[in-house]
């Protein structure tokens, strides 16, 4: 599907690999809400991406109430979220600005996983982080995707940090899909010319 055709095509839950796929971009938003808890998205930029103001519990918790979870249960739920991201609990009754940047990512990550999401869009999710700490967190979203079987879109600019997350890879030039394939298969065999220079150009001797 091209950017331009103002399509997302989303297949209804339980309706398998046959079931009708919607347009979910010409939905209304009485059509939207009950998607909206099923995609959640972690930005590039923790430090813009989470509130300074509020505290880290209100911000996991705010998207469980706004879909259906009463407060006891989203703050019970916060807690859990925390160990699994591994944060101390404590860290709840804090402010953002008191945690390092791959910290924020790890609270934004909670945060997402907090509507209990079937797709966890990762925009750029690392590249604000420097690289021991982007192997951390590359670690713990294959943990997570393992242990709740999510659905992953990973967006990146870094062919080797999809190497190391994503079963396919999509490569897209000026707006528009131009390869895509298994990753294995297309870092080996890179039929465009586009693929080839962005492989040519990370840092790095072999995927």
């Amino acid at each position: 599907v091209l950017p331009s055709a103002g399509q997302v095509l989303w297949r209804q839950p339980g309706q398998g690999a046959d079931g009708a796929l919607l347009d979910v971009a010409g939905f209304n938003e009485g059509r939207l809400r009950p998607l909206r808890s099923q995609v959640q998205v972690v930005f590039q930029d923790p430090n813009r991406s989470l509130n300074p103001r509020r505290k880290v519990g209100d911000a996991i918790i705010e998207g469980a109430i706004n879909f259906g979870a009463g407060y006891a249960e989203a703050t019970a739920l916060a807690a859990q979220l925390m160990e699994k991201v591994r944060l101390p609990v404590e860290g709840l009754q804090r402010y953002p600005s008191q945690f390092s940047g791959g910290q924020r990512q790890r609270i934004a990550i909670a945060r997402a996983l907090a509507c209990r999401p079937r797709v966890l869009v990762a925009d750029e999710a690392v590249s604000a982080l420097d690289v021991s700490v982007q192997a951390q967190i590359l670690a713990l979203l294959r943990e997570i995707q393992a242990e709740l079987g999510l659905g992953l879109l990973f967006i990146t600019h870094d062919l080797r940090v999809a190497a190391q997350l994503c079963d396919r890879v999509i490569v897209m030039h000026q707006g528009k899909i131009v390869e895509e394939g298994p990753t294995a298969e297309l870092y080996a065999h890179p039929q465009h010319d586009y693929t080839r220079r962005l492989l040519a150009a990370a840092p790095g001797a072999a995927f």
